[in-house]
């Protein structure tokens, strides 16, 4: 799981967490409009829900993090809306920790932010199913990422969390598989049935 509980990381790493996603909540609130706060509601409660339902791999278990096409529908918005669902699962379900709050927010804010990027990449292309093709890549590249940042966390504090850090990096490959064929799905769908969902060019300019 990329949720880092309390006391496991120094205060100085907690701090800089805090602080890095402060400057990101307020990059992706800018100008938000009453119109968007429904969408960003219903992403949040996906969010919430993914992590409810877990899933074993060898001794430990994993579960769909939705980071991806959260940046997929939400583009910027989506860093809020990781926070406010991480916030509630740490306050409601002990699942990560408050004083972890801001590590754990940029360890799957940051990954929705990229797929965020890669999807509008789909906008220079013609490509047949462009939406299912990119999405499943910001699905896929998002998990990667949050992984590869809590391997990296992990192992900047001591030998001591080697093993368990690449068991969390392994253990992550098949979610990777799942995300990227639940996001390029998603998004094809959206995109034929409610493209209105994905994110906005407006959203998307920095």
């Amino acid at each position: 799981m990329v949720h880092i509980a309390d006391g496991v990381l120094p205060a100085w790493m907690l701090v800089t967490g805090f602080l890095a996603t402060s400057v990101l909540l307020y990059f992706s609130l800018y100008k938000t409009t009453a119109e968007e706060i429904p969408k960003i509601s219903l992403v949040t409660a996906a969010l919430f829900v993914a992590s409810l339902a877990h899933f074993p791999v060898g001794p430990t278990s994993v579960h769909l993090l939705l980071d991806g096409l959260a940046g997929i529908i939400l583009g910027r918005r989506a860093f809020a809306s990781v926070f406010v669902a991480l916030a509630l699962q740490a306050a409601f379900f002990q699942h990560g920790g408050l004083t972890a709050l801001g590590i754990n927010a940029l360890n799957m804010g940051v990954p929705a932010l990229l797929a965020w990027q890669i999807f509008q990449r789909r906008l220079s292309f013609e490509l047949p199913n462009r939406e299912f093709v990119f999405g499943a890549l910001a699905g896929g590249a998002a998990v990667l990422l949050a992984a590869l940042m809590v391997f990296a966390e992990l192992l900047a504090i001591g030998e001591g969390f080697r093993e368990i850090s690449i068991l969390i990096l392994a253990s992550h490959v098949p979610v990777i598989l799942v995300e990227c064929v639940v996001s390029g799905s998603a998004a094809g769908y959206l995109a034929r049935a409610r493209p209105e969902m994905l994110c906005t060019m407006n959203n998307a300019q920095i």
